[in-house]
C-alpha cells in the first residue's frame, strides 16, 4: 500500500541530502530508487525536491512511497481477529488449521487470502507481506507488513533477532525447571516437511522454556526462540522427551486432547518499524488449548 511519510530536519541533519539522510535511516538502494522515479517522491516544505539536493534544519521532508506491484490472491471473507493496526503493520491473531499463503489444493482458505479480502476496497495496490510465518496449525500473533518500507526495516529487524517471540505450548510430562536446548536443526532424510536434530548438518538452533503450569501429566511452558529455524520448538521438544499434544507428525502416537500442535504465539516485542516506539502485543489462548490448561 502507498504511504507518505514526513521528518523534520533536526540540527545533526542540516546540510545532508535527502538521500543520504533516508538511507542512514535504513531506506535500501531499490527503494530509494523506486521513490526517486516517483512522481512528487521527494517533497521539501511542499515542494518537490531531488534527492541529491540539501537539506536545512526546520525543513520538512515528505517521503511518497508507492506500490509497484500486487499480490494475486483470492479474496476469501473471513473475520481476522486484528490485535494491532496503523498505517505500517497489520498484526493478527491467525487461527490453527489456516495456512499463511495459498498451495496446491488450497488457493483460498489461507491467511493471506483474508487479508487481502480485508483490503480488497484499498485505493492504493496491495501486496501481503508476512514476517514471522507461523505453520498451519500454530494459532497466534503474526505481523503483516502494509508497505514496502515497514517490510524492509520489519526484515532487517527479523534477521538481527530484533522481534522478541515468546510461544506457549503444551508438552507431554511433567518439566520443572527452566531450560534451554541447543542442538542444530536439519532436514529429516529426504523429507520436505520434516526436521530432526542433527549435530553433523544441522544448523544452529536456541530454544529457552520456562514451565508456567501442570496439568494432568502435561506442562504448560512459555518458550523463547534465539532462532527461527523450521518446526524448531517442535523438535526440540520431542528430543527433550517432552513432544507437544496434539503433534501427529513428531509425536504419532499423540493422544486426542487437542487435535492440531499445542502451541501458541503468544506475544511479541519489538520497536515499530517506521516510529520506533517499543511495542508488546499479547494475544489470549484459543478455546482448544484452554480446554487442556483450564
Amino acid at each position: 500500500m502507498n504511504r507518505i511519510i514526513e521528518y523534520i530536519i533536526d540540527t545533526a541533519n542540516d546540510g545532508k541530502s535527502s538521500e543520504v539522510f533516508l538511507r542512514e535511516l535504513g531506506y535500501s538502494s531499490k527503494l530509494m530508487s523506486c521513490i526517486k522515479k516517483t512522481e512528487n517522491g521527494i517533497m521539501v516544505n511542499n515542494h518537490f525536491q531531488y534527492a541529491s539536493c540539501p537539506l536545512q534544519e526546520g525543513d520538512i521532508l515528505r517521503v511518497l512511497i508507492t506500490e509497484n506491484e500486487s499480490s494475486t490472491f483470492i479474496p476469501y471473507e473471513y473475520k481476522l481477529d486484528i490485535i494491532y493496526e496503523d498505517e505500517d503493520i497489520l498484526v493478527v491473531n491467525k487461527p490453527a488449521d489456516m495456512p499463511v499463503h495459498p498451495s496446491m489444493g488450497n488457493y483460498e482458505f489461507t491467511l493471506g487470502n483474508a487479508v487481502a479480502n480485508y483490503y480488497k476496497n484499498e485505493t492504493s495496490s496491495f501486496v501481503f507481506r508476512c514476517i514471522n510465518r507461523l505453520d498451519r496449525d500454530t494459532s497466534g500473533l503474526t505481523i503483516i507488513a502494509k508497505n514496502p518500507l515497514s517490510a524492509l526495516f520489519l526484515s532487517n529487524m527479523q534477521i538481527k533477532r530484533e522481534i522478541k517471540r515468546t510461544y506457549h505450548a503444551v508438552v507431554e510430562g511433567i518439566i520443572k525447571d527452566a531450560g534451554t536446548v541447543d542442538a542444530p536443526i536439519a532436514r529429516a532424510g529426504n523429507s520436505i516437511i520434516e526436521r530432526c536434530v542433527d549435530y553433523n548438518t544441522g544448523e544452529f538452533a536456541v530454544t529457552h522454556y520456562t514451565p508456567i503450569s501442570y496439568h494432568n501429566n502435561t506442562t504448560l511452558l512459555e518458550l523463547k526462540l534465539e532462532t527461527g529455524r523450521t518446526h524448531q520448538i517442535r523438535v526440540h521438544m520431542n528430543y527433550i522427551g517432552h513432544p507437544l499434544l496434539g503433534d501427529f507428525l513428531y509425536n504419532p502416537g499423540a493422544n486426542n486432547l487437542i487435535k492440531r500442535q499445542a502451541l501458541h504465539s503468544y506475544s511479541l516485542e519489538f520497536n515499530h518499524p517506521v516510529s520506533g516506539h517499543s511495542m508488546k502485543l499479547i494475544c489470549s489462548y484459543p478455546d482448544d488449548i484452554k480446554s487442556i490448561i483450564l
